[in-house]
């Protein structure tokens, strides 16, 4: 998941000019349509932060696949003939016996199985409880040879590879319209990294194609369905978008998962996965005449698709009637409400911003309002991205907020309706625009000091709709009038075009944490996850986790962090409460 920005209010407009935003991207494109962004600085010596991007999301899928390229995501990073395993003959045979076993499973289930259901005979299809005598012994035979695969698997070698090479941070994220691969390396191991990802590109296996399932399925236990809110806010989701594709969850519907087979997948592969539908970028302490020739030695071997990626062609309806989802949960209670407006590439999306940014902060209207003057909330904020990534195809903006004291949602619903009427029919003052001005502008500036955050900013802005984004955005921001606000304001917050999502909190569920409380839902979300990942950590790997978030605040812009102060603070806490307990546990 990308990173989210938080503004900073901090006037450094008159000493710092939009100009001072420009970067210059060089485009580099090689003879298979592989394009590489290459962005030279000097400002962190003898790193770069290197990249790929592949112009594929969920949106991509369809029903029967959904999530097959977050599963891509974890695929990557398995191996290729050459790394990942010790004998690439057995571990061929292997993953060719999985795969037949597999679709053996596949065809009794989908066929006997479903049917069963369809009857009522048995309530799921894929609980190993129904399991007929047959499909019995081809997962017990599909186990035995994962079992037996393992004998062949070198676990985790490309990370292996780069951290003895000194690189750091390897990681990727997968959102609904992008596919993102990158990590530091030092400037003279640069052409390692071409031959690492050339390598995983051209030559990828799939390895562990159906054990990996499981890992997928256990992520989407911990982010979803073991969060208060993740199921609800997948229905929600599901019921806000009508007819785009953005309405299935990154990470899939669960039979989808259990539904892949390794035929789709190569198709898949093949579609998205071209040299045409690839990004490169690099940023950091290079020169572009020495890593050039590099690039092309190395990216050149990738063969070219031979069938483009199909365009996606379904739009979303118009919401004609207002929609509300209630629901109970072990949370605080809260209310989400969500409007349709515009995708990412729309000349109204800086108009939304700037909303969002007038409404949002310390200092913002919201905050104001809701937390300080009535005392109904205890946070509040909006977001023109919908509380996710920038979409490329449709777009929404979403207020969020959680209930103070005795205060219910339907109060913050009302609340939040005197604040939009506020921007229906008043201009923003003068001043106050020229404040949240001046404060997005120094948070642009701002994003420009790592080089990893650079990489970010290129690559996500490139999938969206290009790289230079990063360049003009800024200065779309601070043309926008106190008029162009009233005009969004009008044009997209009726009712019916609006979906509210009001969570209630569950009769006798257990006491929640006060310091927990004192978060933004969202924040609480984050934390929660991260907590039950660290429940299934060893202590070296609850230390490891530890030094990991410790090398990630160190990239993020000192001011950026202090937005985060308070989760991180909390997170550390019970980190370091989880590790005490570890390690009494081993002095006993």
């Amino acid at each position: 998941m990308p990173l989210r920005h938080f503004s900073i209010a901090i006037p450094l407009l008159m000493v710092l000019p939009v100009s001072a935003q420009q970067i210059e991207v060089e485009s580099f494109v090689l003879d298979n349509g592989m394009e590489f962004l290459l962005l030279p600085r000097t400002e962190q010596p003898n790193i770069i932060a290197a990249g790929w991007l592949a112009r594929v999301g969920s949106v991509n899928e369809r029903p029967g696949i959904t999530g097959i390229s977050h599963f891509f995501e974890h695929m990557m990073f398995k191996g290729t003939t050459t790394i990942g395993t010790s004998d690439a003959e057995r571990d061929r045979s292997y993953r060719e016996e999985q795969a037949n076993l597999r679709n053996q499973l596949l065809d009794l289930t989908w066929g006997e199985q479903y049917e069963h259901h369809r009857r009522g005979e048995i309530d799921d299809p894929w609980d190993e409880v129904s399991d007929s005598p047959a499909i019995k012994e081809l997962r017990s035979r599909l186990t035995n040879s994962k079992e037996g695969h393992k004998q062949v698997i070198v676990n985790n070698e490309f990370d292996k590879i780069y951290t003895s090479a000194g690189g750091s941070g390897m990681n990727a994220f997968t959102t609904n319209d992008v596919t993102f691969y990158f990590i530091n390396v030092p400037s003279n191991k640069f052409e390692l990294w071409a031959w690492m990802e050339s390598d995983r590109l051209s030559d990828s296996v799939f390895r562990e194609f159906y054990a990996e399932r499981d890992v997928v399925h256990e992520e989407r236990r911990l982010r979803t369905e073991s969060t208060p809110t993740g199921v609800f806010q997948e229905q929600f989701n599901a019921m806000f978008w009508q007819s785009s594709p953005y309405s299935w969850p990154v990470i899939g519907w669960t039979s989808d998962l259990n539904s892949y087979t390794m035929e789709e997948a190569q198709r898949y592969f093949d579609i998205y996965y071209q040299p045409s539908n690839i990004v490169g970028v690099i940023v950091g302490d290079f020169d572009p005449d020495e890593i050039k020739p590099v690039i092309r030695r190395y990216f050149s071997r990738l063969q070219a698709g031979r069938h483009a990626p199909p365009p996606v062609v379904t739009l979303e309806m118009k919401q004609l009637a207002q929609k509300r989802m209630y629901a109970e949960c072990d949370c605080q209670p809260q209310i989400e409400l969500r409007y349709h407006t515009v995708p990412f590439a729309h000349s109204d999306r800086p108009a939304l911003e700037m909303m969002a940014e007038i409404l949002n902060g310390r200092t913002g209207r919201l905050y104001k309002s809701l937390v300080e003057g009535k005392s109904i909330a205890s946070s509040a904020t909006s977001s023109a991205g919908g509380f996710g990534a920038p979409a490329k195809y449709a777009g929404s903006f979403s207020f969020q907020a959680q209930v103070k004291g005795d205060a219910l949602p339907e109060d913050l619903e009302l609340a939040w309706y005197e604040e939009l009427e506020r921007l229906r029919n008043e201009p923003v003052p003068a001043q106050e625009l020229q404040k949240v001005k001046n404060r997005v502008a120094a948070d642009a500036y701002r994003r420009l000091e790592s080089n990893f955050f650079l990489l970010l900013q290129i690559g996500y802005y490139e999938a969206l709709d290009g790289w230079e984004h990063i360049n003009e955005d800024p200065k779309r921001l601070q043309a926008v009038s106190a008029d162009d606000i009233l005009r969004v304001a009008d044009t997209y917050f009726e009712r019916t075009n609006q979906s509210v999502a009001i969570y209630n909190r569950t009769a006798g569920g257990d006491p929640i944490d006060e310091d927990l409380l004192a978060l933004g839902p969202e924040q609480q979300r984050n934390v929660m996850l991260m907590l039950k990942q660290m429940e299934n950590y060893s202590l070296p790997g609850l230390l490891q986790f530890r030094a990991q978030m410790g090398e990630r605040l160190q990239q993020i812009p000192p001011q950026q962090a202090e937005q985060f102060k308070p989760m991180l603070e909390y997170l550390l806490k019970k980190m370091d409460e989880r590790i005490a307990e570890l390690q009494a546990a081993e002095n006993d």
